[in-house]
């Protein structure tokens, strides 16, 4: 966020959210073009960018101005796109072709309800080389290191990277200058960047419907799923699978398996896979592996690209008798015991179930199962989730058991939680639900028979829960953006 001190609203030539966007982007293309045109320079002869040169090295900012907020505020239900104070709002924009409807939709209310004029000029903020030349290995080639680079161009510095208007660290009473958004341009740009490294697939490809998952077996079915909707003429265009691997409506039956084992996912931490969409409204299944780490490390990525949801989809240990291996766990409260988001979401913090998503994957689940009623209740169960830190948790179950009596959990993983606190934390809506996958306090363990059968039968029919419980979120998206997540200092943007 800059933070130029004594700005105030001045009158200027009107700038519609349209043209503002595009001369962020024609400032954008400006710097990067500058930054590679100079790199092209050292790399051939040598010569190194003057300080004339190195000043167009830098993001293009975004400001706002409001002069006055109206007496009466728009009535409507939308959580975003609002001004609470006259004043001067700032941010910095990275790839705003690529962000060009989620801009669109940020500012034409601040300017049609709220009278908020628009502003685009050049910022201080300088855009690092490694989050924008796809080059670097270039430099290797010619004998120029890493270090001899981060003297003459702008490098990573991440002591300019954080959360903190995120997390409510800025307090709007010291500053002239109010921040715009949750995130600055080089705050996305590191994400990008890792969301390239994590997933092995271009960030571009990720979608703004979310599915997280814990097992690979949900992969699978992913791509079933995904092939057999491009060959019946679904609603996407394409699978995008890691190593970005492409197939799409025309691509040859007997070529599919070939491009699908051609993918070599096991290199990436995190890998991704996308059905694409029409301006990104299609779907993004992350398996994120095991654990609380694994976790909020890909979601504090994933947020950046302002995603309607992300939804958990995965596996669970129940923990009532009157579970069974196969049973749905609808989470409606989380006993966080995953300790990695203490510092940022104190455990006493609650962390509220959103309805638009729980009655989303509730009628989701009865459409899939074709269950109702009573019939649907004895399979899909709603209740507390454990997410804890360690997976061997049933060797401390002697010192646990009173907590997880008292908070009544029925289930316990090492992820769920982890995902809505940071979808709370980060303004995005969040939702779990499980599959009963073992029962370790009442000697149903994974066996490997029982287990082969299980995942089966229940993987598949679990994922298309998913799937249609995002399909039906995409039709009531008017009210999914929900204002309770939203905090007293809020940036306008979503």
């Amino acid at each position: 966020m800059s933070q130029t001190k004594g700005r105030k609203p001045t009158k200027r030539s009107k700038l519609s959210p349209e043209a503002a966007v595009e001369q962020l982007e024609e400032r954008y293309q400006s710097a990067v073009a500058a930054l590679e045109k100079a790199f092209d320079a050292y790399l051939r002869h040598s010569k190194p960018p003057t300080a004339k040169e190195r000043s167009a090295f830098r993001y293009p900012l975004l400001r706002v101005l409001c002069s006055e907020v109206p007496e009466t505020p728009p009535q409507n239900r939308r959580a975003f796109a609002k001004l609470q104070r006259p004043g001067v709002y700032e941010t910095t924009i990275t790839h705003p072709g690529f962000f060009r409807e989620y801009l669109l939709e940020q500012l034409r209310p601040l300017v049609s309800e709220f009278g908020a004029e628009l502003e685009v000029t050049t910022s201080e903020q300088e855009i690092p080389y490694p989050y924008v030349l796809e080059r670097t290995h270039e430099a290797t080639e010619a004998g120029v290191n890493a270090g001899e680079l981060a003297r003459h161009f702008p490098t990573p510095n991440l002591a300019l990277v954080g959360d903190q208007v995120a997390d409510g660290l800025v307090d709007s009473e010291t500053v002239s200058v109010y921040p715009l958004a949750l995130f600055d341009a080089v705050r996305v740009d590191f994400s990008l960047r890792r969301l390239v490294h994590y997933t092995g697939s271009d960030w571009r490809n990720t979608q703004r419907w979310l599915l997280l998952t814990n097992y690979h077996r949900y992969v699978d079915q992913f791509i079933r799923l995904g092939v057999e909707q491009l060959q019946a003429g679904g609603p996407f265009k394409r699978l995008v699978l890691p190593d970005n691997i492409v197939i799409d409506r025309e691509t040859p039956p007997e070529d599919v398996d070939n491009r699908i084992a051609a993918s070599q996912w096991q290199k990436y931490q995190m890998p991704a896979y996308h059905l694409v969409g029409d301006k990104g409204e299609g779907v993004s299944l992350v398996n994120i592996g095991v654990g609380p780490s694994n976790a909020k490390n890909i979601t504090d990525h994933l947020a950046v690209l302002r995603p309607h949801c992300w939804l958990m989809v995965g596996h669970c240990g129940g923990l009532r008798e009157s579970q069974a291996i196969g049973d749905y766990v609808l989470a409606h409260a989380y006993l966080r015991q995953d300790r990695i988001l203490d510092a940022l979401v104190p455990p006493e913090v609650p962390i509220p179930a959103l309805a638009e998503i729980q009655v989303a994957l509730q009628d989701a689940a009865a459409k899939i199962t074709g269950q109702h009623g009573d019939s649907l209740k004895q399979r899909l169960r709603t209740g507390t989730v454990v997410t804890n830190d360690d997976r061997n948790w049933e060797l401390r179950f002697a010192q646990q058991r009173q907590l997880i009596n008292i908070s009544r959990a029925i289930a316990v993983d090492m992820e769920s939680g982890t995902i809505a606190a940071q979808g709370f934390r980060l303004r995005v809506p969040y939702g779990t639900l499980l599959c009963v996958s073992d029962k370790p306090l009442h000697g149903e363990i994974k066996l490997p028979g029982a287990a082969n059968a299980f995942y089966e039968t229940a993987v598949a029919q679990h994922l298309e829960i998913g799937l249609e419980a995002i399909a039906l979120l995409k039709t009531r998206l008017d009210t999914l953006h929900s204002r309770k997540l939203r905090s007293f200092e809020e940036p306008p943007f979503r």
